[in-house]
C-alpha cells in the first residue's frame, strides 16, 4: 500500500521532468553553493534551443561541446523557404508504371537538412524506423553538404584553441586529416542538426539505426546519447565483416557498428520483442516437409529423421541452435529436445517432484534433481498436448518437445557475422555503386523492428538499398511498409563507371536501382506489392523571393503576396506545398477532377479539396463546400468577382461550415 505524501507537490521537481523530457540535451551537471556537484538545467542550452541567434555562456559543465555546435542548434532550428516539387516524368505506380504516382513511397532528392525540415509538420511522429549510413569521415569524405558556418579560419582557431600563446596557427585547416581542428568539427556540424530533426519525424515507439566505423564511433554515440537520451541506447551491433583492412601501423579493424537507439525505449519495447526471423528456419521446415511426405510402408518416419539429421550435418552454415532442430514427429512437425529441469540453483517447490509416468511400461520416470520446471498442473497439460518426448522405458527423464513453428525468431544478438557483399547483386542490375549497403541485413533489422504497415526513412540513401529492401521484405511476407528516401544531387565521378553507364547524378543511380529491382522482385515472387515510387526536389517556395511570417505583414498588403506565385509553378506544385503546410502525408491518393468548368484536386478521399484555378465562381464554391471537405484551399486572386470572394464564407457557412477554409 503505497503512503500519502501528507504535503502539497514539489513543483520544482516536476517542472525539472517537464523541461528534461522536453529538452534533454539540456540536462546537465554543475556545482553548487556547497561544491556538491547537482543535476540541473543548463541555462545556455535552455536559452538556445528557443532563440533563433546564438547565444553565449561560459559556465563550466560536464558537456559534449565543440566549435559551432550552438550554430549547428541554430540550423537545425531556423525555417527554411523552400518546397517539394513533384517530377512525375521520374516517378513509377505501384504495378510499375513510369509517369504514375499511385504509389506510398517517396524519394526526395536535394540536401537532406532542407528534406528533414520540409518533412517536418507532415510526418512529425509518424515514422517507425530511421536507418541512415552517414559519411564515415574517413580523411576522404567530401562533405559536400552547404550548410553555411560562415566562420572565418581565424574565429575557428580561437574557437578550437589552434593557436598558441603568441598567436602562431597549430594546425593547418586546408588538410582534411587528423590535425586539422575542422576534421571532427565538419563532420559533428554535418549531422548533429539532422539529427536532431530526424528525431521529431520518430513515433513515440520508432527506433534509429546507424551504421559507422572507427573514425567517429565515440563521437557518434554522444550526439545519439544527447539528441535520444542514454537511458534509450538499445545497444550497438558489431558487424564482423570478415576482412581485416591492412594497416601495419596498428591493429587491422575488420568490423564496423550498427547503434540503435529508440525514441523511447520503454515505449519501444512495449511494441517490439526485439527478435529477428531464424535465418534458416523456413528451409528447414520446407526440408522436413518434402522429407515426411515421402513416408509410407516402405519409407518409415524413422527413415525420413535419418535422412533429415543427415542433410542437417551437411549445412555449414547452419548455426549449432538451428542444427539442434534435426528431427520430425508423427505430425510432420520440427522440434529438439528440451530439457525440463528445474533450472535455478534452489532446490523447486514439492509440487515440481511428482513423478510422470511412462505412457508404455506405466512405471514412473527420473526426477532432475532439482525438480521440474513446471508444476504438476502444467506437466499434466504438456502430456495431454503430445509435449512430452519419453524414452524407450521409464528409466531416462523426459524432455519436452519444441516445436520450430513457434519458435520462428531468435534474440537479436550483438554480433553480426557477415563478410560478403552486394557487388554481385548490382551486377546483376547492371547498377555501378562502390559501396551499397547490405539488402540482406538491412532486410533482417526492418523484418526485426518494424511493423509490416510502418514507414522507415533513410536520408543518406546512396544507391537506394532500404528501398530495394523494403519492396523485398514485403514481397516475402506480403506487408506494406513504405519507405521515404532523400539523396543529394552529387554528381558522379568523371569519367567514372556510373557515368559511362549514364548516371550524372547518385539520385539517378538510386531511382533506377528501384525501379530494376522492383522488376527483378515482381519477376520473381509475382508478389502484389507497391513497387513504385513519387519523386520530388528540394526547390525553393512557390512564392516569389520573398519569405514572410503572418506577423511580417498587414492587411493591406495581402494582395500582394495573394499574386506573388511564381510564373514557372503549377497547380500540381501549390498542392504539395499546402499539404506540406497542413500535414497531409505526401503518399495521399491525389483525385484531379472538374468542378463548374474548375480544375479541382481532392486529397485523401475529399479530405483536402484545393483549386487554384483563376475566375472561381459562386458555382464552383458551392460546389466544394458541398462535398464537406476538412481543408477547403483556394487562391486569394482566384475569385472571380468581389461578390465572391464577399459570398465564400457565407458559403462554407451554409453548407460545411465545419470546413477549415484556407486561401494562398
Amino acid at each position: 500500500m503505497e503512503n500519502l505524501k501528507m504535503h502539497t507537490p514539489d513543483l520544482a521537481e516536476e517542472n525539472f521532468r517537464k523541461l528534461a523530457a522536453m529538452f534533454p540535451n539540456a540536462v546537465t551537471e554543475t556545482i553548487n553553493e556547497d561544491g556538491e556537484v547537482v543535476r540541473a538545467i543548463d541555462a545556455d542550452v535552455l536559452r538556445q534551443e528557443i532563440s533563433a541567434t546564438v547565444v553565449e555562456g561560459a559556465q563550466e559543465r560536464y558537456q559534449f561541446t565543440w566549435p559551432d555546435k550552438k550554430k549547428s542548434v541554430v540550423l537545425a532550428n531556423q525555417p527554411i523557404a523552400k518546397t517539394l516539387r513533384l517530377d512525375r516524368e521520374k516517378s513509377v505506380g505501384r504495378d510499375g508504371t513510369p509517369g504514375s504516382i499511385d504509389t506510398e513511397n517517396i524519394y526526395i532528392e536535394g540536401d537532406n537538412l532542407d528534406a528533414l525540415k520540409l518533412l517536418q509538420e507532415t510526418y512529425l511522429g509518424k515514422v517507425k524506423m530511421i536507418y541512415i549510413d552517414p559519411p564515415y569521415n574517413t580523411g576522404s569524405d567530401a562533405f559536400v553538404y552547404d550548410d553555411d558556418f560562415t566562420v572565418t579560419g581565424t574565429e575557428f582557431s580561437e574557437a578550437s584553441g589552434q593557436r598558441d600563446e603568441d598567436g602562431n596557427l597549430l594546425f593547418d585547416m586546408r588538410v582534411n586529416n587528423e590535425t586539422n581542428g575542422r576534421f571532427h568539427t565538419d563532420w559533428l556540424n554535418m549531422l548533429y542538426p539532422r539529427l536532431r530533426l530526424a528525431k521529431d519525424l520518430l513515433a513515440d515507439d520508432g527506433v534509429i539505426l546507424i551504421n559507422m566505423d572507427e573514425n567517429e564511433i565515440d563521437n557518434l554515440q554522444k550526439l545519439c546519447a544527447e539528441v535520444f537520451g542514454k537511458s534509450n541506447d538499445l545497444g550497438t551491433i558489431i558487424w564482423d565483416k570478415r576482412n581485416p583492412k591492412g594497416d601495419a601501423k596498428g591493429i587491422s579493424y575488420q568490423h564496423e557498428y550498427i547503434l540503435v537507439y529508440a525514441k523511447n525505449k520503454i515505449m519501444f519495447t512495449e511494441t517490439c520483442k526485439m527478435q529477428r526471423p531464424k535465418k534458416n528456419a523456413s528451409l528447414i521446415i520446407k526440408k522436413a516437409n518434402q522429407l515426411f511426405s515421402k513416408v509410407s510402408l516402405t519409407y518409415t518416419l524413422d527413415d525420413a529423421n535419418a535422412d533429415f539429421a543427415a542433410w542437417m550435418r551437411t549445412q555449414s552454415d547452419f548455426s549449432g541452435g538451428e542444427k539442434a532442430y534435426n528431427k520430425i514427429d508423427e505430425n510432420g512437425d520440427v522440434y529438439r529436445p528440451v530439457s525440463m529441469a528445474w533450472p535455478n540453483k534452489k532446490k523447486a517447490p514439492d509440487d515440481y517432484f511428482i513423478p510422470l509416468i511412462h505412457p508404455i511400461t506405466g512405471k514412473p520416470c527420473p526426477v532432475p534433481e532439482r525438480g521440474w520446471r513446471n508444476p504438476s498442473s502444467t506437466m499434466k497439460k504438456m502430456m495431454d498436448e503430445g509435449r512430452i518426448l519419453f524414452g524407450k522405458d521409464e528409466t531416462t527423464i523426459p524432455n519436452s518437445k519444441y516445436l520450430l513453428k513457434e519458435n520462428m525468431y531468435e534474440n537479436i544478438p550483438s554480433l553480426l557475422y557477415f563478410g560478403g557483399s552486394d557487388t554481385d547483386l548490382l551486377a546483376k542490375l547492371n547498377i555501378p555503386f562502390d559501396t551499397p549497403k547490405v539488402v540482406s541485413i538491412c532486410q533482417e533489422h526492418i523484418a526485426s523492428f518494424m511493423g509490416q504497415d510502418d514507414i522507415v526513412v533513410d536520408f543518406f540513401s546512396g544507391s537506394a538499398t532500404i528501398a530495394h529492401a523494403v519492396l523485398q521484405q514485403n514481397a516475402d511476407d506480403g506487408g506494406h511498409r513504405k519507405f521515404i528516401l532523400v539523396q543529394l544531387q552529387e554528381e558522379t565521378e568523371e569519367g567514372g563507371a556510373a557515368q559511362k553507364a549514364g548516371f550524372k547524378t547518385i539520385c539517378d543511380i538510386g531511382e533506377e536501382r528501384i525501379r530494376r529491382a522492383g522488376k527483378m522482385i515482381k519477376q520473381e515472387t509475382g508478389a502484389d506489392i507497391d513497387y513504385g515510387f513519387r519523386v520530388f526536389r528540394v526547390d525553393t517556395t512557390n512564392m516569389e523571393d520573398v519569405y514572410y511570417r503572418p506577423a511580417d505583414y498587414n492587411q493591406g498588403q495581402m494582395q500582394f503576396f495573394a499574386n506573388n506565385i511564381k510564373a514557372d509553378r503549377t497547380p500540381e506544385d501549390l498542392l504539395f506545398q499546402v499539404m506540406l503546410d497542413l500535414g497531409i502525408l505526401l503518399s495521399s491518393d491525389i483525385e484531379e477532377t472538374e468542378i463548374a468548368g474548375k480544375k479541382v484536386f481532392s486529397v485523401a478521399g475529399g479530405y483536402l479539396i484545393a483549386c487554384f484555378d483563376s475566375n472561381v465562381t459562386e458555382e464552383t464554391v458551392k460546389a466544394i463546400a458541398q462535398r464537406k471537405p476538412f481543408y477547403a484551399v483556394f487562391r486569394d486572386s482566384g475569385m472571380a468577382s468581389d461578390s465572391v470572394a464577399t459570398n465564400f464564407e457565407q458559403i462554407f457557412e451554409t453548407y460545411s461550415p465545419k470546413t477549415q477554409r484556407k486561401v494562398l
